[in-house]
């Protein structure tokens, strides 16, 4: 009997699928263009040895996807850039075409769906079964009403925990209903970025109109025949002018019947406490503009209207709609308060999230699980030695106060914390270095995960968050950070996101991306008392130390 061959033995290697790639190069000439290809090896290494002859390194790899439909047959870059020039995209240099990656995609999406889609439509995910189940849920419960009284308006929340998916699940709903004419109303103008991403780029709403103030278009200039979203901020539509009139740029607002109005954020009541303590840490000129870019301006002034609000939307925002739906993750007072009852609650937790995800990954092994990019969240907490909790506590509550420990004053380099010495221990004490600590718990043969000691924390504290109480404190943490006997921490880009010099809203965010660059060869801490905190992803933030007292459960 013959030995078998190696190749024998081995599994049969995969055959190499073709993946369509597209690349930029950061030059004059090839400004606002990509080159589109097809590969059947490894794209980054096909690509450099593309531009190695030309000794060109500045580009950057734009796009890398399958060249494949769902029933497994192959397109060709050839049939990608046919797509473009049909759509208008100029090809005028061979595989250079004058378009942006959105256009590819949502090219690659009419390939494999054989569906002619409009602007940038390419995102094909669906519903999870949670997000079905609040469609289902909310659609069954208009119905109902609606069987009863024809002309009654049904209201609904969604208690749903950040990571939901509010804004697509909420689109879907309305694709049930077969609404024409969505108005999102909230008090974050911050969160427009993903109503309208949600709406422009998935394909189940292609042919759908998004408006706001901020998008330029004019209402009355719109497609009638196809459904339209409105996205807007309470403080801007409920304000009126010196005569006590309805702003003249929104009378077409109250003019429109609308299907479906939708409350994002709603936690009446709680925005001015959330406003007020995140920013309380910035001075009060950087406050004040910080929370009028967060919430619009204009808090005080329609506070009283928003505290009576309950089943009497239409006294505060006289508008028409068959139907209201109500978004929060945290909205604690409406549950306390009775506003809905269990008929008229969708709820999922963090703890649902993560059951979910057990759960799926143990019944369907061989399948892509939907929850993956949900990771879980560890909260850890840690005991201050006696001697460090003699200096902060006491106060209201006899309890350990944050706020005083990390009191600082001064500004920029002359900032320094009123318990300096105190501050540096506690800094030894979450690498696990400090000894008078270690000993204690070599006694009771204890030894907690230590943050910045522990081999298994290490790697989530490559690039973290610290929430510290106001500006002086975050100047002054750098600067300790900084001293040359801190060697350990020496090793961290610092960046300080708090005052007037690290700029208002999302002005503070470029510095913090430049530091973090890919994320894979440096190390950042970002101190911050308020900026950053609302409405801003940065992905590679996978820690956050809170160091300073927090009021509000919303916060």
């Amino acid at each position: 009997m013959n030995k078998p061959t190696i190749d024998e033995v081995l599994p049969p290697k995969p055959e190499a699928r073709p993946r369509i790639y597209a690349y930029a190069i950061a030059d004059a000439a090839h400004h606002g263009q990509l080159k589109v290809g097809q590969t059947t090896r490894d794209v980054k290494r096909r690509v450099a040895e593309q531009l190695k002859t030309a000794a060109i390194q500045n580009f950057t790899i734009e796009l890398d996807e399958a060249a494949e439909r769902d029933d497994g047959s192959i397109f060709t870059d050839h049939e990608v850039r046919a797509s473009l020039v049909k759509k208008g995209f100029n090809n005028n240099t061979l595989e250079w075409v004058h378009c942006t990656v959105a256009d590819v995609a949502t090219v690659l999406a009419e390939l494999r769906t054989g569906q002619r889609l409009g602007g940038t439509h390419h995102e094909t995910f669906g519903l999870r079964d949670e997000q079905l189940d609040a469609v289902n849920k909310t659609f069954a419960y208009y119905q109902s009403i609606w069987a009863e009284d024809a002309n009654a308006t049904p209201r609904f929340l969604w208690n749903a925990k950040m990571r939901f998916g509010k804004t697509f699940t909420t689109y879907q709903l309305a694709k049930k209903l077969q609404t024409k004419r969505v108005l999102v109303l909230t008090f974050k103008p911050a969160v427009e970025d993903a109503w309208a991403s949600d709406l422009e780029n998935h394909v189940d709403f292609d042919g759908w109109q998004y408006l706001s103030r901020s998008s330029n278009s004019d209402p009355t200039q719109i497609d009638r025949a196809k459904p339209v979203v409105y996205f807007g901020s309470f403080q801007d539509l409920l304000g009126r002018d010196a005569a006590g009139n309805i702003k003249p740029r929104n009378e077409w607002l109250h003019a429109v019947n609308w299907d479906l109005v939708v409350f994002d954020e709603y936690h009446f009541g709680a925005w001015r406490d959330t406003a007020k303590e995140l920013f309380e840490g910035e001075d009060d000129t950087v406050a004040k503009k910080e929370a009028k870019l967060e919430y619009a301006g204009e808090l005080d002034g329609i506070n009283e209207d928003l505290t009576v609000l309950s089943n009497q939307e239409t006294d505060f925002l006289p508008i028409t709609t068959r139907a209201y739906l109500y978004l929060s993750g945290t909205p604690f007072k409406a549950l306390a308060t009775g506003e809905f009852i269990e008929e008229q609650i969708f709820n999922w937790t963090y703890t649902d999230e993560q059951r979910a995800k057990a759960a799926f990954a143990a019944t369907h092994p061989a399948k892509r699980n939907p929850y993956a990019a949900l990771p879980q969240m560890r909260l850890l907490t840690y005991q201050m030695p006696d001697e460090l909790l003699a200096i902060a506590s006491g106060g209201e509550f006899d309890e350990f106060d944050l706020n005083a420990f990390f009191e600082a004053k001064g500004a920029g380099a002359a900032a320094e914390f009123k318990h300096k010495s105190d501050v540096q221990k506690w800094l030894d004490i979450i690498r696990g270095g400090y000894a008078a600590q270690s000993a204690e718990l070599l006694k009771t043969g204890t030894r907690p995960p230590f943050p910045y000691s522990d081999v298994r924390l290490l790697p989530y504290l490559q690039h973290s968050f610290w929430f510290l109480p106001n500006v002086a404190a975050c100047h002054a943490m750098a600067n300790l950070l900084a001293e040359r006997h801190n060697t350990f921490w020496l090793g961290y880009q610092v960046i300080v996101a708090a005052g007037a010099a690290a700029g208002i809203g999302l002005e503070a965010l470029p510095p913090v991306r430049r530091a973090i660059g890919s994320g894979f060869e440096s190390k950042t801490i970002t101190l911050s008392c308020g900026k950053l905190t609302t409405g801003v992803t940065v992905e590679q933030w996978s820690s956050i130390l809170m160091l300073r007292n927090l009021k509000s459960p919303e916060t």
